[in-house]
């Protein structure tokens, strides 16, 4: 029985196991993968963390004639049953790491103001974020609206560039596709706007790297001004 697996929740367990069960601290310690004093600490309620007892039986992991066995012999091992399923993500909002998530309401009020065709359901998948926040930044009850400002979500990490550009070219091909089934003159008026939201891209590229060319130039003066005044500094001759 080396190597057995532990509960899923093996704190929460082990507290059951001491209020419901006559087993010894040493099969529980065992049996849950803690050390035997971390057990009797529970027990006599000096942990430092409380635990909601979890109850093995219900999960499957022991069963009533299990802990019949353990508490008639107290040198018995105990077997868990059924190990725990180890549950992988798959589908899902996309992770944003806490440092970022406060940057959320900044990055969708910029999309909201810079992409207005995009659907709630769009702005949700590129940045992770709920329906619920993006139309309170919409109609603006946002319980934070007068802190929030648009800023770049890929800026601020939230998306690459590569990302929102790709959800940008999907949102024009589908609106372009949806109004194509009208009339000529709808199908010119999807490629007009096709064409203002290509050079709104453009332009927000182009204001992007002028930006950051602005501030490297910034820099580069910075240093060249400190490296004047090093160089021509009046000298002290001690007053001679």
């Amino acid at each position: 029985m080396a190597d057995q697996p532990t509960p899923l929740m093996p704190h929460a367990t082990a507290t059951w196991l001491i209020d419901n069960t006559g087993l010894s601290f040493e099969q529980i310690a065992e049996f849950c993968g803690l050390h035997i004093l971390e057990v009797q600490a529970m027990a006599d309620d000096l942990a430092g963390s409380k635990y909601t007892g979890r109850d093995p039986l219900h999960a499957g992991e022991l069963t009533q004639d299990e802990i019949a066995r353990g508490e008639e012999n107290p040198e018995y091992r105990l077997r868990i049953q059924r190990a725990p399923i180890a549950v992988s993500r798959t589908k899902g909002p996309r992770y944003t790491p806490v440092s970022r998530r406060q940057d959320k309401p900044d990055g969708i009020a910029w999309l909201i103001r810079n992409h207005p065709e995009m659907s709630d359901a769009q702005i949700s998948k590129l940045i992770g974020t709920t329906r619920n926040t993006i139309g309170a930044i919409r109609d603006r009850s946002h319980w934070n609206i007068q802190n929030i400002t648009p800023k770049d979500p890929v800026t601020l990490g939230l998306c690459s560039q590569r990302e929102l550009d790709a959800m940008v070219a999907k949102t024009v091909k589908k609106t372009a596709g949806d109004e194509g089934e009208g009339d000529g003159a709808g199908v010119a008026a999807s490629d007009n706007r096709g064409d203002d939201r290509a050079r709104l891209i453009e332009e927000l590229r182009a204001e992007r790297d002028a930006s950051e060319r602005a501030a490297a130039e910034a820099a580069q003066e910075a240093e060249a001004q400190e490296w004047i005044r090093a160089k021509y500094a009046p000298e002290d001759h001690g007053g001679s």
